[in-house]
């Protein structure tokens, strides 16, 4: 179908609950979403782009036709909305990695020397299957915990054919595993901890327990104290393990506490599970797809993912924000265990410091998956495809103007590459000819002295940008843009439109376009951070011709002294009447020869100037 086909067909739809279905041209599912009145809502998909999300319009582009259901109500759209996304994971739904089915246990034991792993579902293969549990990575820390809780090996040698070969690894001589390769007299102590392990899977915790207290007991006995001390710490390890079984088998949770984090790069979905008030077990996702939508709208999509078709869920599940879909999402998994289970958004007390924790894990997971390059980049790469630019920008050029009166009107030039600021390639004028104040004047003037020394190779300005971000309005950037059109160059430039509070909430195209940024933090974070910087830079130097450090300097007349030669002789000598008076040994401690000639010169071998 055209897009205007699809046009009509949305604004032909019923205003009634529902769910649509977004097909590409090989009929693959793309989107599977919900609405409380699939007229309104379809058609916003249709709908001027300027308006959507990066991804949004990403998706949009690849619609080739779309389904609807009718459902009799928001809660009937909300069960079928679940159940495709979970039949078609579609490729623009938010969906969770871990989400596989929920996996297993599987212990084979009738090999001689049985092993653990994680199983997606059981098979008819002879081992034994424990579950389902509530994810992959939970389950994974539970045969862990069995392995180190009864000093099993984790280790990938063969038993039985690698016993007694090889010396014990390291894991035995930290005291994590009890060295069964060592010799085949061990075998019998195996099958006791296999076997305990069983029993614990099996939910038996309190017969473990009575067994190694009466083993620890006659260990003390017998005076075997080192025996004694090891039971010992091994029952503290199974009462650990026990409560953390059953927060993961989603029998015993009281609460579970849910946190989320939105990263440049990678997203962070987390769950903390509590048992008593006590933490007992956490889960944790990263996403690295880009989430542009409000937090509400993901995190329902997360706890969905999450939580739909689960046997057991606890009591009590605490939000970080409010979502859009509570009330029908808090009936569906009430009906999906039979008793109430309540969806909370806590505002303050102790409850939102639960909360507090879980976003702070979320974001402490992101940070630690995620590489100072790899946020750069993704955040480029997003500002790139936010603006419509070829590629991510690389190099970006902001400009500010900075003025009190008819005089001492200048301006700043700020570089940032690879999202940091590079300061070697700062640069700041100061203006001339001017009348007045004259924003839109002064900027033509700055940007037009700029790109001619580039076009003249100058190799202060040799380096061309891929993107101008100028401080001001839609009339500064048009200002911009016909100095570059005159100069026959080609750069996207950009207005930074500001807030009341004097913060970049836009960026304004010359043809009037306003991308917002405010919806998404690290882009508006960047685009500040550049403004302030401009802004700080501009006014830096400003404030220093009103001082008269650099105002009126006799040596700025001198050939062959710029700003940093300059700099280098006051502050070897102080004052200008210092430079004035040095002989030309003492001038060139402080500066090369031939600008110590020329300094020279011309205050003793021309008539004294002001």
């Amino acid at each position: 179908m055209t897009f205007e086909e699809l046009k009509e067909k949305a604004h032909s739809l019923p205003l009634k609950p529902g769910v649509y279905i977004m097909q590409d041209a090989k009929n693959t599912v793309i989107y599977v979403g919900k609405a409380k009145a699939l007229k309104n809502r379809v058609s916003q998909y249709f709908q001027d782009s300027a308006a959507h999300t990066e991804k949004t319009r990403a998706m949009v582009s690849q619609i080739d036709h779309f389904d609807v259901i009718i459902a009799d109500s928001e809660f009937e759209a909300l069960v079928l909305e679940c159940s495709l996304i979970k039949r078609h994971q579609p490729h623009y739904n938010i969906l969770l990695k871990d989400d596989k089915g929920y996996p297993y246990v599987r212990v084979t034991v009738r090999d001689p020397y049985p092993k653990f792993s994680l199983a997606t579902r059981p098979a008819e293969d002879g081992a034994r299957y424990f579950g389902p549990y509530a994810s992959r990575h939970s389950t994974q820390g539970i045969i862990d915990a069995l392995r180190s809780a009864l000093r099993l090996p984790s280790c990938n040698r063969k038993f039985p054919r690698d016993v007694g070969k090889e010396r014990p690894c390291l894991n035995f001589h930290m005291g994590k595993c009890d060295g069964y390769c060592r010799s085949y007299d061990l075998k019998e102590r195996h099958d006791q901890a296999i076997a305990q392990a069983l029993s614990l899977l099996e939910g038996r915790f309190q017969e473990v327990k009575a067994d190694l207290t009466a083993e620890m007991e006659q260990a003390a006995e017998e005076l075997r104290f080192e025996r004694a001390a090891e039971l010992r710490d091994r029952l503290r390890a199974i009462e650990l393990l026990g409560a953390r079984q059953k927060v993961v088998a989603g029998s015993l949770a009281d609460t579970d506490v849910t946190g989320f984090f939105r990263g440049t790069a990678k997203s962070c979905f987390v769950v903390l599970h509590y048992v008593e008030g006590d933490l007992a077990a956490k889960d944790f996702d990263l996403i690295e797809t880009p989430m542009e939508e409000e937090e509400g709208t993901v995190l329902s999509s997360l706890v969905r993912e999450y939580y739909v078709g689960r046997a057991r869920l606890p009591k009590q599940i605490l939000l970080p924000c409010e979502l859009p879909d509570q009330v029908p999402l808090t009936r569906m998994l009430s009906e999906q265990v039979g008793r109430r289970v309540e969806l909370v958004t806590p505002q303050r007390g102790a409850k939102m410091d639960l909360i507090r924790l879980a976003n702070q894990n979320a974001r402490e997971e992101v940070e630690r998956a995620t590489t100072r390059e790899e946020r750069q980049n993704k955040l480029l790469e997003l500002l790139g495809r936010m603006l419509a630019l070829e590629g991510p920008p690389k190099r970006m050029e902001s400009y500010d103007i900075s003025n009190t009166g008819a005089s001492d009107i200048v301006a700043s030039m700020v570089v940032y590459e690879n999202g940091r600021p590079l300061k070697r390639d700062y640069r700041r004028f100061k203006l001339r000819d001017m009348n007045g104040p004259d924003d839109y004047a002064s900027m033509e003037q700055v940007l037009t002295r700029r790109f001619r020394r580039y076009l003249d190779g100058d190799e202060k300005f040799v380096d061309k940008p891929d993107l101008l971000l100028i401080d001001g309005g839609l009339e500064h950037v048009r200002v911009a843009q016909r100095v570059l059109e005159t100069l026959n160059l080609d750069i996207p430039a950009f207005g930074m439109v500001k807030d009341d509070r004097h913060r970049t909430r836009a960026l304004v195209h010359p043809d009037g376009r306003e991308i917002g940024i405010q919806a998404v933090p690290a882009v508006f974070s960047l685009i500040g951070q550049i403004q302030e910087e401009t802004h700080r830079f501009a006014i830096e130097y400003h404030r220093q011709l009103q001082a008269g450090h650099v105002k009126g300097s006799v040596l700025d007349k001198i050939p062959g002294v710029g700003e940093k030669r300059r700099q280098q002789l006051l502050k070897y000598f102080k004052s200008v009447k210092a430079v004035k008076e040095a002989s030309l040994e003492e001038l060139e401690k402080a500066v090369p020869r031939n600008t110590a000639q020329a300094v020279f010169q011309y205050f003793h071998q021309t008539p004294e100037r002001e």
